[in-house]
């Protein structure tokens, strides 16, 4: 069954936002994630893209030469589709991807969002980060394909790593549309500079009962880059999924910080 958020017909059209958010889901799940977010800020005045990353959700990409270049190179395109700059909001593998793309369109940026996401360093890879990290449960569940083309997560872990305090409907959608991971994507580094990807402004939105990304290492990202404002939910790793409401107020107050 898909889930709804709530729509109101007689509604006053809401004011337009000069600003596009830019919405980056993780690994192993798709744009569905934001289905709910999308939709709560778009009733706000915002336009909204929610990125589908090349062999993720409903792409049907080859999963052959894809890179974290791929990745970023949708998103650019996404962007630069757009008048003006945009808010770009990253989610878990997410936050290498608008990384990526910081450096390589900083003036198209107006601000970086992270959600329990990767916030690297320069010539750092998201596995060489995730290696640190003592308290996630990703690990014991994953499965390399014979190929080493893919990864996965077994599926009897995917709930409890990725939004367990979800209701019963947005855990057999995850589950639906769980689908393998592109590996090599995973091992690339990302180069950054202060020049580009250090001239834009960046929000980090902590998710305190996370599986995939534990809290302790999210701290340490959050220590090692120069955040504006950091915010905290006590969710799981895929809080736009069982607290969209919140994510949704936090990306519409850091649109009207200056």
């Amino acid at each position: 069954m898909a889930f709804t958020s709530c729509n109101s017909e007689s509604s006053p059209a809401p004011e337009k936002k000069a600003e596009t958010v830019v919405l980056v889901h993780g690994a192993w799940q798709g744009a569905f994630t934001w289905k709910i977010v999308k939709s709560n800020l778009e009733k706000k005045g915002f336009t909204v893209v929610a990125v589908e990353l090349p062999a993720h959700g409903d792409d049907t990409t080859p999963v052959a030469g894809l890179t974290l270049d791929s990745y970023s190179a949708k998103v650019i395109s996404a962007i630069e589709a757009q008048p003006s700059k945009v808010i770009l909001v990253g989610h878990s593998l997410g936050g290498m991807v608008i990384s990526a793309v910081a450096e390589k369109v900083p003036a198209k940026i107006a601000k970086l969002v992270y959600l329990a996401a990767f916030l690297p360093q320069n010539q750092q890879s998201l596995f060489e980060i995730s290696g640190a990290d003592k308290q996630t449960l990703l690990p014991k569940a994953l499965e390399v394909s014979a190929d080493q083309s893919t990864i996965s997560v077994k599926s009897d872990s995917l709930i409890n790593i990725f939004c367990q305090d979800g209701s019963a409907e947005i855990k057999q959608l995850i589950l639906s549309k769980n689908r393998t991971e592109p590996l090599l994507p995973l091992t690339n580094k990302v180069t950054l500079t202060d020049a580009n990807f250090g001239s834009v402004t960046k929000f980090y939105i902590r998710t305190i009962n996370d599986h995939a990304i534990g809290i302790n290492l999210q701290d340490q990202m959050i220590k090692t880059t120069t955040i504006k404002k950091v915010y905290s939910l006590t969710a799981g790793h895929t809080a736009h999924l069982s607290q969209p409401n919140e994510v949704s107020a936090i990306i519409e107050e850091i649109a009207a910080i200056k």
